[in-house]
Formats: structure tokens, C-alpha cells, sequence
């Protein structure tokens, strides 16, 4: 409401980021990016708090869509977030309602002890990068244009891996052996179905000597029917530029022995907010 009296005690940014892909892809009505090329972002409200706890709204998606829309309202459309872009998001969040440190707990792998670190996100956000998805990468004869997955994209896939997961854990129950060996099999199609899927949505075009391949059914088709070496090739690449945006683990010294070494650190919003 403009003309509330007490407006202005509403919140305010208290953080301001800027994409890792510098808004590049994105559409003016999805994404609207400031002069400063930075994006305002407001902390949680009481209302985003219980968003961010409902599992259903968690488990589909819509928790997130939410909370960012909320949060940082020159994003238009949540869903259409690049995966490069997802994790600065989520941090800068997480940073602007007062969280700028996050507590995890790491098992030493030379002495099994479990220790709490802090973790300093406004230090993990200025380390993000974007992977180079301007570049195209050439196999054999042709080239091959990747893009980064949206968040619908990546959610759907989740949704898929999720059933997937399901099934293969009912497979366990199966007694009769035969049977169970069947539908290992069938599973393991389906997996691997998922996999191109995945990559085949990543890819945004296929250019050889004479044209130019953007329809999905086509480079889905091609994955299922090219060389394995080919395959592999494509599927590699589109691995390396994935990882290139990722957060880099984190250095760990044990206080119990004193063992160096690595800790994977993701950006899992159910724990992340939960």
C-alpha cells in the first residue's frame, strides 16, 4: 500500500550483487539490470520465512520462484534464472537477511572427527564466475553451441530424478531375481534418457558446413544415434562448463589433527533456508 504511514519502516536492499552472467541472455521483461549493473536485494520477509519451509513449495520449485521474486524484485521472472546465476542469488539472499555466515559441519577424512566452520558467503559470492558459453565447441566437422539451463529447466530434471530414485528403490523389494534384473535394465534406460535430455537442453545449436540445428527433437535424436566417442565428447564439455560455475570447494584444516583438505560446498535451498 503507497499510501501506508508507516511505509517508511518497510525493508530496504541491505545487499547488492552482480550476476555472474551480467544479464547477459536475459529478455528486458524477465530481468531489468540497474546503471550500476547491480541488483538490490531485500531481506526475507516473515512470510518468505514460511515459503521457504513448506516442502511441497520446496519440492516443485515454487518455494524459490517466490523468495526471489520477493527478494530481489528486478528479477520478473524466477524461473527463466540461468544455473550460473542461481547460487549469487540464493547468497546474496541469504547475506541480505543477516546471514552473511553460514555454519557447516565437515567430517575429517584422516581422523573421522566432525567439526562446525563458518562460512563467509559475501566471500564465496565474489568468486562466482560464468562459464564460457559464448564459445562454440567443435567435434569433428561440426560445432556445438551450449547455453546454461533456466531454473524451470534444472527443476523439472530434479523432478524426474527424483521419480527415478523412487523407482530404483522399489526394485530393491523385487524378489523374484529375473524380474529384478528386468527392471534394473529398464531403469538404467530411463536414467540414461534423462542424461540426454539434460544435455540435449543444453545444447542451443548444432552448426555444420551447410545449416544450422536448434530444434530439440533433432539434437536429442542425434545424441541417442551418434559415435559414443562423439558422444562422450559433447557430454564432457557440457560437464567442464557446468563445474566452471560451480563453488569451488572450501579449504579446510582440521582442529582436532590438523589434516588439510577439501570440503564440497552447494547451494541446496531446502538446507540452505531450512
Amino acid at each position: 500500500m503507497d499510501n501506508n504511514p508507516l511505509r517508511q519502516y518497510f525493508r530496504r536492499p541491505s545487499v547488492y550483487i552482480k550476476l555472474p552472467s551480467a544479464g547477459v541472455g536475459y529478455s528486458p521483461d524477465d530481468l531489468v539490470i540497474p546503471e550500476s549493473g547491480e541488483l538490490p536485494v531485500y531481506p526475507m520477509t516473515a512470510i518468505d520465512e514460511i515459503t521457504v519451509r513448506t516442502p511441497d513449495a520446496l519440492f516443485n520449485g515454487t518455494a524459490v520462484a517466490e523468495l526471489i521474486k520477493s527478494c530481489i524484485p528486478n528479477i520478473k521472472n524466477p524461473w527463466v534464472v540461468t544455473s550460473n546465476d542461481m547460487d549469487a542469488i540464493l547468497i546474496g539472499i541469504k547475506a541480505a537477511s543477516g546471514n552473511d555466515t553460514l555454519d557447516i559441519d565437515s567430517m575429517c577424512p584422516s581422523c573421522e572427527d566432525i567439526s562446525s566452520y563458518g562460512v563467509n558467503l559475501v566471500a564465496i559470492l565474489s568468486t562466482l564466475k560464468s562459464g564460457d558459453y559464448a564459445t562454440e565447441f567443435s567435434v569433428r566437422d561440426f560445432q556445438v553451441k551450449f547455453r546454461p539451463l533456466t531454473f524451470k529447466e534444472l527443476n523439472d530434471v530434479s523432478l524426474k530424478q527424483f521419480e527415478l530414485q523412487k523407482l530404483i528403490s522399489s526394485i530393491e523389494t523385487v524378489e523374484d531375481a529375473e524380474e529384478r534384473e528386468k527392471l534394473g535394465f529398464q531403469t538404467l534406460e530411463k536414467v540414461t534418457m534423462v542424461t540426454m535430455e539434460l544435455i540435449a537442453a543444453s545444447i542451443e545449436y548444432i552448426k555444420t558446413e551447410n545449416l544450422i540445428v536448434q530444434e530439440q527433437e533433432f539434437i536429442l535424436d542425434f545424441l541417442k544415434n551418434c559415435d559414443r566417442n562423439i558422444y562422450g565428447a559433447i557430454r564432457d564439455h557440457n560437464a567442464k562448463l557446468k563445474s566452471a560455475t560451480d563453488i569451488k570447494p572450501l579449504q579446510v584444516t582440521c582442529p582436532s589433527c590438523g589434516h588439510e583438505y577439501e570440503q564440497a560446498f552447494t547451494m541446496n535451498p531446502a538446507d540452505f533456508f531450512g
